[in-house]
């Protein structure tokens, strides 16, 4: 991890935190939104065969039931939101503030890492959409929402046509993540890699370096899995990534062991300097 270490001391090294981040503190699973919404819309699960409908499609046709998203943000508002006890005593976002990235992105719409920011007297920038952009002050991290927040009904990418949308990779912010991550290594945790969204992201990246001519020249970037995985290895280094992982530590350990070490050899490498 020398290069990262380096990385992250310097201040050239983005976060990119998922669902994991925010299911250690306990956040449910998609698929408890998935039951959520079959209960409301009166779905019987039991008639699709497993793999066969999932929260994307769900909640597409929420939207059309309902005619829109809103009632379905405010009630995962209102159940995703951790009482500040928990995150006081989550490691792993005490960890992630001590890191001290310049810039965190997060598929997640909750506000737990704004609120642990908040704890730990942290200063950041949120950015939902263009106009937050303009806010950004030197030396103060940015927390990204790239895929929405709670507090804006419209930036939430959610639902099938949602997704399929931001697969042009030119919405405002994803033209953001481009330049932000050219020239910077990016560290991805808290993510399944069965994520279609993100995989079409880590490609468009690798693809755009390897059309710019210096592909040898990029930094390098890293994602810390939660289990060893020969073939997504294999996948994600074929695109330029690094996978890391803690060897014999159990899966619910696993990024709060890693985030302990990341962090204390930051610390030794500053204290050094």
């Amino acid at each position: 991890m020398e290069h990262l270490v380096q990385a992250i001391k310097e201040r050239q090294a983005i976060l990119f935190a998922g669902a994991g981040v925010s299911m250690t503190v306990g956040l449910p699973s998609w698929r408890t939104l998935v039951e959520h919404i079959a209960k409301e819309l009166g779905v019987d699960l039991s008639e699709f065969a497993e793999g066969d409908i999932n929260h994307l499609t769900l909640a597409e046709f929420y939207r059309i039931r309902q005619g829109s998203i809103g009632p379905l943000r405010s009630w995962m508002d209102r159940n995703w939101t951790i009482p500040e006890e928990a995150l006081k005593a989550s490691r792993v976002h005490e960890l992630i503030c001590r890191l001290e990235f310049p810039i965190i992105y997060t598929t997640n719409f909750d506000r737990n890492l704004e609120s642990a920011f908040d704890l730990h007297g942290k200063d950041y920038v949120k950015i939902v959409n263009a106009k937050d952009v303009a806010r950004v002050r030197e030396g103060v991290p940015q927390i990204v929402k790239y895929h929405g927040d709670f507090d804006d009904d419209k930036s939430i990418v959610i639902a099938e046509t949602d997704y399929l949308d931001r697969l042009s990779f030119e919405s405002p912010l994803d033209i953001k993540f481009r330049s932000d991550a050219l020239g910077k290594t990016i560290l991805f945790i808290g993510y399944s890699m069965t994520d279609l969204n993100i995989r079409f992201l880590l490609h468009r990246l690798w693809k755009t370096w390897c059309g710019s001519g210096y592909e040898r020249d990029r930094p390098p970037s890293y994602v810390f899995m939660l289990r060893h995985n020969p073939v997504e290895e294999a996948v994600l280094e074929q695109w330029g990534l690094r996978v890391l992982t803690e060897k014999d530590c159990p899966p619910d350990q696993a990024l709060e062991v890693f985030l302990t070490k990341l962090s204390d050899a930051v610390e030794e490498k500053n204290a050094a300097a």
